[in-house]
């Protein structure tokens, strides 16, 4: 015990030191029931966000409730939104309140924002990914908020579901705030929802986790399923802690429903839960590791398996017992064992057509060939046990 109070310490201390901070605000925080905005709670968080900045940090506001003001306007709010057209008008009807609403808010403190409006692309595509970036790094040079959201008018990754769950790619607002926090290199990741942080049963009565050193399969079974009114969940804010922990940046889930929350948890107060960071991964390995979509699946041997991850070695085709899935040259691929599990990740030197037969072997015609660089050893990441 003494070893986990030590590391809270740590950890708390080093979001007081935090420079760049993701804040992201759920559903439930930004909206009521009906979808209405809830200023009540909104308003003394845009005021911590807006105090954080004056002390000199850089943030960043990654915001739900689009969808949820959409339906309140267009009259919906007692209806359960099935089309996924319905959806989209209601985030096209939504969007422009909820900026006018934080514009207003930081208005009142000097603060100037900017809307965000991403799609899955935006990070599967090194490019795009690259632009955002820059684009970013210039809004919060000039001083400004960025204010980002998914643009659900044209994108489906968040709204969709399929088999009662929902897809694990781009699913929500905390992967994408995870995903904004890798992409930026935020020191911090702050996820504001409707409970005080993790919470588990102990002995009969509910308590707060203070502190996690690590995600383990019993935690993410402690996590529940989606809330009321919103698309994510304790599990979705468990996934964005752990990408947040392996970019070497700290998370943080605390109350948005109790004014001062922002204020007090930078001061190293003990409220909500922290989650202990790792190791620091940079640049395009970080994007590849979290960011990317997958395009390929390829099935190593374990002399591969054994050369990637002890000796960081290329993959050859020859190392490569099938493909499961088709890539082109560029796209990022995922790595897995005779078990079919996924622990690398790497970008293609060239697409699979060109490496491997019709039915997923590599192709003999040539030494050239059974020898291609498939992945070379400066593109590939492990990803096993959050490397």
């Amino acid at each position: 015990m003494a070893a986990e109070h030590s590391g809270e310490k740590e950890c708390r201390a080093s979001l007081r030191a935090a420079r760049r901070i993701i804040i992201k605000l759920g559903t439930s925080t930004v909206t009521e029931p009906n979808g209405e905005l809830c200023a009540k709670r909104v308003e003394p968080i845009a005021q911590g966000i807006a105090e954080l900045m004056k002390e000199g940090r850089q943030a960043v506001l990654v915001t739900s409730g689009a969808v949820g003001l959409g339906r309140w306007v267009l009259g919906l709010h007692t209806a359960r939104l099935k089309d996924m057209a319905v959806k989209q008008a209601c985030a096209a009807a939504g969007q422009g309140l909820l900026m006018a609403a934080y514009k207003r808010m930081f208005e009142e403190h000097g603060i100037k924002v900017a809307q965000v409006l991403l799609t899955e692309e935006d990070f599967s595509n090194w490019r795009r990914y690259s632009n955002l970036r820059r684009t970013m790094e210039k809004l919060i040079g000039f001083g400004v908020l960025p204010i980002v959201n998914e643009n659900d008018t044209v994108s489906t990754a968040e709204l969709e579901e399929k088999g009662g769950g929902r897809r694990a790619a781009f699913s929500d607002n905390d992967r994408l705030a995870a995903l904004a926090m890798s992409g930026l290199e935020a020191d911090a990741l702050v996820l504001m929802t409707n409970v005080p942080g993790l919470m588990r049963t102990k002995s009969g009565t509910e308590e707060t986790l203070g502190y996690v050193e690590r995600i383990t399969p019993e935690l993410r079974g402690v996590a529940a399923g989606p809330s009321l009114g919103g698309r994510g969940g304790m599990s979705t804010k468990l996934e964005a802690a752990e990408i947040a922990m392996n970019c070497g940046g700290i998370a943080a889930i605390a109350a948005g429903n109790e004014p001062g929350t922002l204020k007090r948890l930078f001061a190293e107060e003990k409220l909500g839960t922290v989650f202990a960071p790792g190791a620091r991964m940079r640049g395009k390995r970080r994007w590849i590791a979290f960011a990317a979509g997958v395009s390929g699946r390829v099935v190593v041997d374990g002399g591969a398996h054994r050369a990637i991850t002890a000796r960081k070695a290329s993959l050859l085709s020859s190392g490569v017992v099938r493909v499961e899935k088709q890539f082109g040259a560029m796209d990022v691929v995922s790595i897995v064992d005779t078990e079919g599990r996924e622990f690398a990740r790497g970008i293609a030197n060239c697409a699979s057509a060109d490496a491997f037969a019709q039915n997923g072997t590599a192709k003999e015609t040539t030494a050239q060939s059974k020898n291609l660089v498939v992945f070379t050893r400066n593109n590939i990441v492990l990803v096993e046990a959050g490397r």
